[in-house]
C-alpha cells in the first residue's frame, strides 16, 4: 500500500482496539434508537468503517464520544429514512443489562424504551447519552455542539414529555 493511501487510513492496531473496547457501546447505543438488531448493526459496521477509512485525528480520551456521535448521526439518517417510518417498532428489547432481572422489571423497561423511541430526536439523543451512557451536560453539549443551557432545556423537556408517554400508555 502507498504511503498516501496508508495516509487515510487508521493504523490496524488501534482499530482493532478501538474497536474491542466500544464497538459493544456502539451497537447498543443504535439498537436502543432504532429498535431493530439488524439496522444496529449495520450502523455499527458503518461507524467503523468510516472510522477505518477516514481515520480522525481523535484526542485520547474522546475515541467514544466520537464514535457514539457518528452513531447517533447515522441512527438519526434512517430513522428519517421514509421506509423506516414504515417499520413497526415493537419487537422485543434487546437485553441491556447482564443481570438478570424479573419478569415485571423487564416489561417496565421496555416500556420505557418504547416510549423512549417515540420521542423527538433531540430529547431522545440527550436522554440516552445522559441516562443510558453516562455522560454530562457539558460532554453532551460539546458532542453535539449546541449549548449547555440547550442540553440542559431538552433533558428537562424530554423528561416531562416522557412521562406524558409513560401516562398515555398507563405505565406511570
Amino acid at each position: 500500500m502507498s504511503e498516501q493511501a496508508q495516509a487515510g487510513r487508521m493504523e490496524e492496531g488501534r482499530f482493532e482496539e478501538l474497536y474491542a473496547q466500544y464497538a459493544n457501546d456502539v451497537l447498543r447505543v443504535s439498537y436502543f434508537y432504532l429498535g431493530d438488531r439488524q439496522q444496529a448493526e449495520d450502523v455499527t459496521q458503518d461507524v467503523f468503517v468510516r472510522l477505518l477509512t477516514n481515520a480522525p485525528d481523535l484526542e485520547p480520551g474522546k475515541e467514544k464520544a466520537w464514535l457514539l456521535k457518528v452513531a447517533l448521526n447515522r441512527c438519526r439518517d434512517l430513522w428519517r429514512a421514509a421506509w423506516v417510518k414504515r417499520v413497526v417498532l415493537g419487537s422485543p428489547a434487546m437485553e441491556l443489562t447482564p443481570a438478570p432481572d424479573q419478569m415485571e422489571d423487564r416489561l417496565e423497561r421496555q416500556e420505557l424504551l418504547a416510549a423512549i423511541r417515540r420521542l423527538p430526536a433531540d430529547f431522545r439523543d440527550v436522554i440516552l447519552l445522559h441516562y443510558y451512557q453516562g455522560y454530562g451536560i457539558a460532554e453532551i453539549a460539546q458532542m453535539l455542539r449546541v449549548p449547555e443551557g440547550t442540553i440542559s432545556s431538552r433533558l428537562s423537556r424530554g423528561r416531562k414529555k416522557l412521562e406524558e408517554i409513560l401516562k398515555e400508555s398507563g405505565t406511570r
